[in-house]
C-alpha cells in the first residue's frame, strides 16, 4: 500500500501552527484540510481525551455559528495522535486565509464561560469526558502561540 500523505509530513520538525493538509475535489468544490497542530509532535505530551473532547464541542459550536465560516464548515475534530485537531473547510484556501479564524475560535475557548454545549448524555456519547478548565489552559497557550505565528508555522516542513 502507498503511505498516506499525512505519514509523509516530517513531525520530527514540525512546530505548533496552521498547515494545509491537503486539498480534494468534490463536484466543482475543493475542500482544504487544515491541520491545528497544537503541541509539536514527540517532543511536547499529547493532550489528554477530556480537553480534547471539550475543545471539539466548544471548537465545532464556534465554528457551525460563525457569520462567515459556518456554512463552508465540513468538520472539526480531533487527531489520533492527540496533538491538533483537523479543520476541514469549504473553499481553496491557504493557512492565511483561516488564521483569523482559527485565532478568534481559540480565543472564544480561552475565554468560554457556562456549559459546554453538548454536554448532556441526550446529546453526546461520552459527555461525562470533558474538562473545561484544562481546555481553556490549551486554547490559551495555543492562541499565544497563533498571536506570535512564524511563516515557517503555516507551511509543513520539508
Amino acid at each position: 500500500m502507498n503511505k498516506i500523505t499525512s505519514f509523509t509530513i516530517n513531525h520530527l520538525k514540525l512546530l505548533p501552527g496552521v498547515y494545509v493538509s491537503r486539498k480534494d475535489k468534490v463536484g466543482d468544490n475543493v475542500l482544504t484540510t487544515f491541520d491545528l497542530r497544537i503541541t509539536r509532535p514527540n517532543y511536547e505530551p499529547v493532550m489528554n481525551t477530556a480537553e480534547i473532547h471539550t475543545i471539539e464541542h466548544l471548537g465545532a459550536t464556534y465554528l457551525r455559528n460563525n457569520f462567515e465560516w459556518g456554512n463552508k464548515t465540513i468538520y472539526f475534530g480531533p487527531m489520533g495522535c492527540r496533538t491538533g485537531f483537523y479543520m476541514i473547510l469549504a473553499g481553496d484556501l491557504t493557512s492565511n486565509d483561516v488564521l483569523q479564524l482559527v485565532k478568534d475560535m481559540f480565543l472564544f475557548i480561552k475565554n468560554y464561560e457556562g456549559d459546554i454545549p453538548g454536554a448532556s448524555a441526550r446529546d453526546c456519547g461520552n459527555y461525562l469526558d470533558l474538562n473545561l478548565y484544562m481546555a481553556k489552559f490549551i486554547a490559551a497557550k495555543y492562541y499565544d502561540i497563533l498571536s506570535n505565528i512564524t511563516p515557517e508555522q503555516l507551511v509543513y516542513p520539508e
